[in-house]
């Protein structure tokens, strides 16, 4: 088991930043979920030592969460939110050092650092300063020195922070091809649905720093219950009111779409038969295709 935890809770003070939780993660790569507050950073500095636990326990890569944070730290790769800059390194410095504190001999951390560096596409600058370097490239050296080690295992909070459309798409492809291609196990925490649905096989879904819910992200949506897009003309607060009492959820969506949430065992038919006993004409109706957005809507509307 690449991650093994049971029950970890930790407390700043009386505020609760992680309650209860508990996460198994078998390898591949896994998107962690949930709003900006959710406690997402927490969790990843907890796996990484840099936290210890107020309760509970638990492992990563076989190593004590508590006892043998160095250990984690050799193995893992950590890419922050926040610039981790020195100032005054070029690239390439910087990245070496990095791999000097895993415990890196010098001469093997700067070869490997000019090779990392042509990975993620910073190669032609890298003996650039840092602090003259674009969001795009600050993003990028990030990645690098959470590379430069060799990892099994990658720990990337919000990687596509600030980036333009194709800076995003092209940091995506390369946390893909990391996972893919070179074999390293990828926990991705982000706020951004699409992007943890490029990439990862499975999620974990966090709010309030409790776990909501866990799994393949193809078997996440199948448990959500059928969603329909319907346009509607009469009375819409009947309509909405009606389905709500069978459990349903009503979303507004774009141009004038209402977005109804079914539950289990409520087709189309359901949604037909309250038009006709409140009096509304269906104008448009058809089935949406369930996307992760689906299933944190519903995780997050529940808890």
């Amino acid at each position: 088991m690449i991650i093994d935890l049971e029950n970890v809770t930790v407390v700043f003070g009386k505020q609760k930043a992680l309650v209860g939780i508990s996460l198994q993660f078998a390898g591949g790569s896994m998107g962690l979920l949930g709003p900006n507050g959710a406690g997402k950073t927490t969790l990843l500095k907890t796996l990484l030592g840099f936290l210890s636990p107020t309760s509970g326990d638990g492992t990563v890569l076989g190593f004590n969460i508590r006892t043998q944070q160095l250990s984690i730290r050799q193995r893992v790769g950590y890419m922050p939110e926040n610039d981790c800059h020195i100032p005054g390194m070029n690239a390439v410095t910087f990245v070496s050092y990095a791999g000097q504190l895993t415990g890196m001999k010098p001469k093997d951390s700067v070869q490997r650092a000019h090779e990392i560096l042509y990975y993620v596409g910073l190669g032609e600058v890298r003996y650039r300063d840092l602090e003259s370097y674009s969001t795009g490239m600050k993003q990028r050296i990030k990645l690098g020195q959470a590379l430069v080690h060799d990892p099994e295992l990658v720990f990337l909070d919000e990687p596509t922070n600030g980036l333009d459309p194709r800076g995003r798409l092209e940091m995506l492809a390369l946390i893909q091809d990391i996972s893919t291609r070179k074999g390293i196990h990828v926990i991705l925490s982000s706020h951004l649905l699409p992007d943890v649905e490029w990439v990862c096989q499975d999620a974990t879904v966090i709010h309030k720093g409790k776990r909501l819910t866990c799994g393949k992200i193809q078997d996440l949506k199948h448990a959500v219950g059928p969603v329909f897009e319907c346009r509607i003309k009469g009375a819409a607060e009947a309509f909405r009111a009606e389905l709500q009492t069978l459990g349903c959820e009503c979303l507004d969506a774009e141009d004038g779409m209402l977005r109804v949430h079914l539950v289990d065992g409520l087709g189309s038919e359901s949604i037909l038969r309250v038009a006709r006993e409140q009096g509304v004409q269906i104008r448009h109706l058809v089935p949406v295709k369930q996307s992760l957005e689906d299933v944190f809507l519903q995780v997050v509307g529940e808890s």
